[in-house]
Formats: structure tokens, sequence, C-alpha cells
């Protein structure tokens, strides 16, 4: 990747040119800001290449990227060790992971391809097709929701990947640029901004941010030897209501309670 809830709603592209009033009254409103609270650490392995992140049943899935090391993985949360691992071609730069209906769906950066596997045992059942790059994905339960480094995402169909909706992502009327790794949370979308230590919390159905997750500070300085060890992957635990965070090549994982500023 370099460029390119329960239920949400559908809908097309939402811009300030044919926007309704009411739409227009709320994207100027100020976004929320959020700090964090630590709740949890756990161990992480610092070579993976963190695209996407989910969390099932007790374990996270993982799809790490960087070609030639790109793979999908279980992993046990607790203590980091990877469960359950298959490696992607070196043709292919992994991105972006959901899990429908028993698949887990793996998008790639620029080939325009996702793999889908079957969760329990990463067996390949098939390919899905897109046009664009692939950054991020999601699923809200009842459809995906996919980004591609811009201001806008797409809402697609599960069973075929037919792109039925889509929308832009504004702060205040402007666009938010880099939208990486998604995660739905509650009837919410949240989005890493790539090579930022944020956080967009966003309404779908209008595609204003609402609030801002400042991570600042998450994982020090001084644990991040590479240059690309950014804050990417958001993970769920609904049953919980637990939030996990990692980053490209981090040492650990963080489960984080938000305090409002």
């Amino acid at each position: 990747m370099r460029r390119a809830m329960v239920t949400l709603v559908t809908l097309l592209a939402i811009t300030s040119i044919g926007a309704t009033p009411a739409q227009r009254a709320s994207d100027a409103q100020d976004a929320v800001r959020y700090g964090y609270r630590i709740v949890n650490t756990f161990p992480h392995d610092s070579r993976a290449f963190t695209q996407g992140l989910i969390y099932r049943n007790g374990f996270l899935y993982e799809s790490t990227g960087l070609r030639g090391r790109s793979s999908l993985r279980k992993v046990r949360l607790e203590t980091g060790e990877v469960v359950q691992q298959t490696a992607v071609d070196p043709l292919y730069f992994a991105e972006g992971l959901a899990e429908w209906n028993g698949e887990l769906i793996q998008l790639t950066w620029e080939n325009e391809v996702a793999f889908r596997y079957d969760l329990a045992t990463f067996g390949r059942r098939g390919t899905f097709t897109y046009i664009g790059e692939g950054w991020g994905l999601a699923s809200d339960g009842k459809q995906l929701v996919m980004s591609d480094g811009s201001p806008m995402l797409r809402w697609l169909a599960p069973t075929t990947f037919r792109e039925t909706g889509r929308f832009s992502v504004t702060d205040r009327g402007r666009p938010v640029d880099d939208l990486n790794e998604l995660e739905v949370v509650g009837n919410e979308i949240f989005a890493n901004v790539w090579k930022t230590d944020r956080i967009a919390r966003i309404a779908p159905a209008t595609g204003r941010v609402t609030g801002w997750i400042d991570l600042a500070g998450l994982l020090p300085p001084a644990d991040r030897g590479d240059p690309d060890a950014v804050l990417n992957g958001i993970a769920y635990d609904a049953g919980s209501r637990r939030l996990f965070v990692t980053g490209k090549l981090w040492p650990r994982v963080f489960e984080i309670e938000l305090v409002r500023r």
C-alpha cells in the first residue's frame, strides 16, 4: 500500500454539490476529539507489515503486506503466537481483510484482485476482482466497505464484490485523504489515516468525520525502528466491546479505551 453497526446505510457519493441543507449543516460541525487509555498490551510480531486486522472468537486474523512477505495469519491475542498461516504469492502485495459468512476476504494493493479463504482452514475458495487500488476492507454484517487511499469509500456486495454505492469522507467539508485500514464499530466506520497517529470516526450516512482519535505516543518512537512502522490495524470485539489497535512492524497490540477530550 502506497497510493492510489450493526447496520450501515448504502448510498451513492455524497458531495457538497447537491447535498441537502441538513447534510451541509452536519458537515460544518466540529468533530469530537478523543485521546486514549491503555487497557491491555499484547505481543505482536514486529516483522508483520500489518495491512488488515479483525477479531473473531478469541483470535486476531491479520493480513500482512510487502511482496514476497505477504500472508494471512491467525494469531493468539494473549501471546502473539501465529497458530495458522498461509503465504500469499510473491506477485501480490496483500492489503485489507474482512470476514463474511465463514470466509476471509483479503485485498491486494495494485493487482485488482481479492482472495477468498475458508475461515477455518485458510483453504482458497476463489477470487473477486475490482477496479483500482485496494487498501482497507471491513464488513458491517450485510455488506463490505473498501478504501483505496482516497477520501472515497465504496460499498461492495459481499457475494459478488460488485460496487453498490460510494461516499466521500469529509471533515468540515474538506475531503479526508489517505483513508487506509477500516473497521466497523457499532454504527460507525473507523479508518486509519496513513502515516498519521489518527483514526477517523465516520458516519456512513453522511460521510462526515464525527470524531478524531489521537493515538500519538501509543508506541514510543524508540520502538519504531523503520519509517514504515506507522499506525495501521483496528480490530473490534463486538461481544465484549473491546477495541484493539496496532501498526506495521509494531511489537505490540494495544487494547485501548477512548477518552473524550
